[in-house]
């Protein structure tokens, strides 16, 4: 399908650009949206006299992005999850997480759309992302997710959390120092009551 771009779009072009795009893409997303317009000789007509007001709003709407680009990067985006021992999460870290926390702590109005995350977060660690404000406006952030505020404080120290196996050992190596410095405790009260 034809259609003519009422805003920018990314990866698919510029306000007044005629593009052709999949049927169900336009009828779903594009149209809906009002980020396009269907391509008739009368709708091209009707763009070019509004094009001056389409680009002033777009240019509002990057000027807006632009002034949210501070709170958005000094955002410190922690997410307290239930894990297992492996450091796998219960469920995961959606976009739609990451735009609630981000207005709850900046409070910038982000739609999950505008996370660009690609795929859910399932583990516990620090992860890089970007949020787009604007086509022309993505601001990296990071988001640390963790069962606890120590975790948290101690993924954003850069130490790695050990989890499983090495978490099982190390365990296991402190309870056998613990035992071994209490035989010897107890040996030294021994020799202690014999003398």
């Amino acid at each position: 399908m034809k259609v003519i771009l009422t805003e920018k779009v990314t990866k698919l072009g510029n306000i007044g650009d005629t593009v052709e795009v999949k049927t169900g893409f336009a009828r779903n997303y594009l149209l809906p949206n009002g980020k396009a317009m269907r391509w008739t000789r009368e709708n091209v007509a009707l763009f070019e006299a509004k094009k001056a007001e389409l680009q002033a709003r777009q240019d509002a709407a990057k000027k807006n992005a632009e002034a949210n680009v501070d709170a958005v990067k000094n955002a410190k985006l922690y997410m307290i999850r239930q894990a297992g021992d492996t450091g796998q999460l219960y469920g995961s870290v959606s976009t739609r997480d990451i735009a609630r926390t981000l207005k709850e702590v900046a409070g910038v109005n982000v739609e999950s759309a505008q996370v660009m995350l690609g795929s859910p977060i399932k583990s516990i660690g620090a992860f890089d992302t970007k949020i787009a404000l604007h086509p022309d406006v993505i601001v990296p952030v990071k988001i640390y997710v963790a069962q606890t505020q120590d975790e948290i404080d101690a993924l954003v120290a850069g130490k790695v959390l050990t989890f499983g196996t090495k978490k099982v050992e190390e365990e296991t190596a402190a309870a056998e120092e613990k035992a071994e410095e209490k035989k010897e405790e107890k040996s030294e009260e021994k020799v202690a009551d014999a003398e």
